[in-house]
C-alpha cells in the first residue's frame, strides 16, 4: 500500500503535527506501507483561480504551472492520502486549503446523484483514494476538531474518497514538553503507531483508539494557568 502524506504545518518537521504524523507513519511503514512525505510549505502552490479551465478547456490539467502538477501525479499513485494540519482558526492551514482547492482537476464538471446527494464524478482515469486526517489543537477539548473533521469528510464525499479515520490530539504541540516533564505519554505514542499499522492491516483506523490518543494528561485548569503564565512571561520579556 502506498501512502502520500501532506504536512501543511508551517513548522514542517518541528512541532506537534509532525510528531504525530511521524509516529503514525512509522507504524504504517512497519506494517509494509510505502511512504512519500511532502511539506506543503516547501511547495509553490497558487490559489485556485476558479476559471474551470481544468474542466472545460484542458480536462484534468490546471492552467497554472506550479508544484501542484507533481503533487497530483503522486496523489494518483497513492492508495492512501494522509492530510496533516494543525487547527488554524477552527480549520486547516491556508496552504492545505489551497491543495484541496486545486484538486478539482481530479473530477469532471458534470453532476451525478451519489448517496442521494449532488456530486461530481471522478475523471475516467482517476481512482478513489482512502483519506486519513492527522491534526493537533492548542485547545483542550476534542470538539475543537469538529469543523475541520466535517470539512475533510465533505471533501472525501465530493472527490469519491473514503474517509478511514483520524488522529486528533488536543494540546498536541505540548506532547514533547509533557514527556520531558516526566508525565506519562508513551501510551499515546504507542496507540498512534498502532493506528498506522491498523490502517495497513485492516484498511481503516479503529475509532476507539481516539479515546486514548486524546485523553487528558494535565487537568485543564492547571494547564491554562501554566500556559497563561508562560505567555505573560514572554510578553514581559519583549517589553
Amino acid at each position: 500500500m502506498k501512502i502520500l502524506a501532506l504536512n501543511s504545518s508551517p513548522r514542517k518537521a518541528r512541532g506537534g503535527t509532525s510528531l504525530l504524523l511521524k509516529t503514525f507513519l512509522e507504524g504504517a511503514k512497519e506494517a509494509g506501507a510505502e511512504i512519500a512525505l511532502l511539506y506543503v510549505h516547501d511547495l509553490k502552490i497558487k490559489p485556485c483561480q476558479g476559471c474551470f479551465a481544468c474542466w472545460v478547456k484542458t480536462p484534468g490539467i490546471c492552467v497554472q504551472k506550479d508544484d501542484m502538477q507533481d503533487l497530483l501525479a503522486k496523489w494518483q499513485k497513492a492508495d492512501v492520502l494522509v492530510l496533516a494540519t494543525p487547527v488554524f482558526v477552527d480549520g486547516m492551514t491556508s496552504t492545505m486549503k489551497a491543495v484541496l482547492d486545486r484538486s478539482i482537476p481530479l473530477v469532471q464538471p458534470f453532476f451525478e446523484i451519489r448517496d442521494d446527494h449532488c456530486r461530481h464524478p471522478l475523471l475516467h482515469d482517476r481512482k478513489p483514494i482512502k483519506v486519513v486526517l492527522v491534526s493537533v489543537s492548542g485547545f483542550t477539548e476534542l470538539d475543537n476538531f469538529d469543523p475541520l473533521l466535517a470539512h475533510i469528510k465533505g471533501f472525501c464525499k465530493n472527490l469519491s474518497g473514503e474517509f478511514v479515520g483520524a488522529i486528533l490530539r488536543p494540546l498536541g504541540a505540548q506532547l514533547e514538553g509533557f514527556k520531558r516533564m516526566g508525565l506519562p505519554v508513551d501510551d499515546i505514542f504507542d496507540t498512534i503507531k498502532q493506528a498506522g499499522k491498523e490502517l495497513i492491516q485492516k484498511g481503516r483506523i479503529n475509532s476507539k483508539m481516539q479515546e486514548n490518543i486524546s485523553r487528558e494528561i494535565v487537568p485543564r485548569v492547571e494547564y491554562i494557568k501554566r500556559l497563561n503564565a508562560g505567555f505573560q512571561q514572554q510578553i514581559d520579556a519583549n517589553k
